[in-house]
């Protein structure tokens, strides 16, 4: 099952200020995570703790936070900032 992906105007800003390399490999991750976005043996994806359809994915220093979710056949990109600060409210 194919996963269509839906990115927050946040994380779209996020990008923009990105060079191009690492939008390339963003978008290799995010192609690679349509095909298994809860346990894909290329990527660094992890559960978070206390969520049940929520996940991190690791490209280099950064973060990005997604939620699964099933019934829509999706995965929202809600979150991306470094390491030191993604899991900061």
């Amino acid at each position: 099952m194919i996963y269509n992906i839906l990115i927050t105007k946040e994380v779209r800003k996020f990008l923009d200020k990105r060079d191009k390399k690492f939008i390339q490999k963003v978008n290799s991750a995010f192609e690679k995570l349509k095909t298994n976005p809860f346990n894909h043996p290329d990527l660094d994806l992890k559960k978070l703790v206390n969520s049940k359809e929520d996940f991190r994915l690791r490209i280099g220093k950064y973060r990005f936070l997604y939620a699964v979710i099933d019934e829509k056949i999706l995965i929202y990109v809600y979150k991306a900032d470094s390491r030191g600060s993604i899991y900061k409210k």
